[in-house]
């Protein structure tokens, strides 16, 4: 006989709230096997090993929709979905481990300085295995397989800038390697979106000029002020409308980034008081500070 549980049950079972299986039914990423007479979820055993599946892909922190997107993908295979789950977790609590031995160190009082916990070993993997399986997209984007090369090298060069500057923008390596290798997996489309929005990008560029000539035309004005803050929101709208149909992560930390640019970086500065006036960049960087802090 078929086991059937409820979504309560289930809920019990998994440590998951109602609502959020609920919820996941509502997108699509997780349906009921079935409904009882009265409309209550029922799950058989299919249904939970769909739902161990998608907690590991959780775990390795995938997007749903993107999870969604690979379940239902006629050639999924779950046990090799499952072999590469493992991988990926092996890689993770690994890293975890290198991180949690450095910190005990530390810890102890010990003058322990590593960097090994934060390589690029893992992103610059994902290069190569782009470079053999797309090379067509490759030659097509970089003009060659050699001129992709010294992208990779020139990568493994600049490994410790390039590091620091992904944990200050994404949080993590692991993070930012995530985004890089989504970013790879949807290549040829992310570029088709990015061409599709060249035909606007001179009339962006003017209406983006114009909205910042008109926040610092008047720097004597309070950032915090309703009306410099629309002016701001306007600027966030224009870049959002251009870049909806784009599917790229830029962390979570990337506006900080951009902020400390306008505040803190000396040829930034030196351009956008070129542009603005004197003292802009700095204002501009604390409209924006002011503006994400809301």
């Amino acid at each position: 006989m078929i086991a059937i549980r409820t979504v309560k049950q289930v809920a019990e079972l998994t440590g998951i709230s109602i609502r959020t299986l609920q919820y996941y039914d509502e997108i699509g990423v997780f349906k009921p096997t079935e409904l009882s007479v009265s409309g209550y979820r029922l799950y058989d055993e299919e249904a939970l090993n769909a739902l161990q599946q998608i907690l590991f892909f959780k775990e390795l922190d995938f997007q749903l929709k993107d999870i969604k997107e690979i379940m239902e993908n006629p050639s999924f295979d779950k046990v090799e979905a499952f072999k590469k789950q493992k991988e990926l977790i092996k890689t993770k609590r690994d890293r975890l481990d290198g991180l949690l031995n450095l910190l005990e160190k530390l810890e102890n009082g010990e003058s322990y300085v590593s960097f090994k916990e934060f390589d690029m070993c893992e992103y610059l993997q994902a290069l190569e295995q782009f470079k053999t399986e797309q090379t067509e997209e490759v030659v097509k984007y970089w003009g060659s397989v050699e001129k992709f090369n010294d992208f990779i090298n020139k990568i493994k060069n600049d490994e410790s800038k390039v590091a620091k500057l992904a944990i200050k923008q994404y949080g993590s390596i692991e993070k930012y390697t995530e985004a890089m290798k989504y970013n790879l997996n949807h290549f040829s489309k992310i570029m088709e979106q990015i061409n599709g929005l060249k035909d606007n990008a001179e009339s962006y560029v003017e209406k983006n000029k114009e909205l910042f000539i008109k926040l610092t035309a008047d720097m004597k004005m309070d950032v915090k002020s309703k009306e410099i803050q629309d002016i701001v929101q306007e600027i966030m709208t224009l870049g959002e409308e251009n870049s909806l149909t784009i599917e790229l992560d830029h962390g979570e930390y990337y506006w900080d980034m951009i902020i400390d640019c306008y505040l803190n970086k000396p040829l930034f500065i030196e351009t956008n008081d070129k542009m603005y006036g004197s003292g802009s960049s700095k204002y501009i960087g604390h409209a924006l500070q002011c503006y994400f802090n809301k």
